[in-house]
């Protein structure tokens, strides 16, 4: 099996005190890299650097609210001061504010799309500005939703965040790649705060804190599992070993690692001259709407009586 060594590498990791960011911070100390971890609270900020030093690794606490230029050049200049450099970005820091559309506010709206799509923007910038300047390449891993990716009830602000992150990977990826930066979107799948929420999901990971495992049919079916089963992806697109892999969505959680397609044209028609609205009408569910795509986050599938008694 490869082993992945980051030593000498430098990653800011966003939203990182707890949950996944946490776990992706973790992993990355873990293979050698020096991280700063970042989070609005300052206890648990350091309460995070503790843990990884504890485990023999390398971090720092920069405590500031992702969203502005300055909060970003902030977290690119700790890198720098404390370690010289800056190699990975992971654009993790995030909030909800979950309302369906008639009932949110401007303020539900503008706070999520500020913390996940601005920071995700603002802290990719300073950190190409940086890497592009050390002129050896660098990692930028900005993280996605599966809302993201095919919607979800109550969710407008957040699904839209995460749909324009993964655009703007796609869109860096080009942009970078002369630079030997690598841009790609993760669209992880773990048992956290934001999760536990779902009711389909929940009396799953209450059995996971009572140290149940989870069933085969979420790790693997739904590929769902803990935000540990997620932050191997992370180093993985760090190392060498992924220099070739840019503009991707990349799918993980529980056993599971995918790789999502790009939104594409799936069926054509034509017409000579052009369209009139009565011809749409004529051949729609015939010909281009014969298949529509559906919409939402699949909810996971009961396990099996058998499944279950075995």
């Amino acid at each position: 099996m490869s082993s992945i060594d980051l030593s000498g590498k430098v990653a800011v990791v966003t939203g990182s005190g707890r949950g996944l960011g946490l776990a992706y911070a973790h992993a990355l100390a873990a293979a050698g890299a020096s991280v700063v971890v970042n989070d609005v609270d300052e206890e648990v900020a350091e309460q995070a650097v503790e843990a990884i030093t504890g485990a023999g690794g390398t971090a720092v606490a920069e405590v500031v609210a992702v969203g502005t230029a300055e909060a970003a050049d902030c977290l690119v200049g700790r890198a720098v001061a404390e370690f010289g450099r800056l190699d990975v970005l992971v654009t993790n820091a995030g909030i909800l504010r979950d309302k369906v559309l008639w009932k949110m506010t401007d303020d539900d709206f503008d706070a999520v799309l500020t913390t996940h799509l601005k920071g995700t923007f603002t802290c990719a910038r300073a950190a190409a500005v940086r890497m592009r300047e050390q002129g050896d390449g660098g990692t930028l891993i900005l993280v996605g939703s599966p809302a993201g990716q095919r919607g979800n009830f109550g969710q407008t602000n957040y699904a839209a965040a995460k749909a324009g992150i993964a655009a703007m990977a796609r869109t860096w990826s080009m942009e970078l790649g002369r630079a030997g930066i690598t841009v790609n979107a993760i669209v992880p799948v773990a048992a956290t705060a934001m999760t536990e929420t779902i009711p389909a999901f929940a009396p799953y990971i209450e059995a996971m804190k009572q140290g149940e495992p989870l069933p085969d049919f979420l790790r693997k079916g739904e590929g769902f599992g803990t935000p540990e089963d997620c932050a191997a992806l992370v180093p993985f697109l760090a190392s060498d070993a992924a220099r070739g892999v840019a503009g991707q969505a990349i799918g993980i959680g529980g056993d599971k690692v995918t790789l999502w397609s790009h939104p594409q044209e799936i069926s054509a028609a034509y017409a000579d001259g052009g369209w009139t609205p009565g011809a749409l009408a004529d051949v729609w569910h015939t010909t281009v709407g014969a298949e529509p795509q559906t919409v939402g986050i699949p909810a996971p599938a009961a396990a099996p009586k058998a499944a279950e008694a075995s």
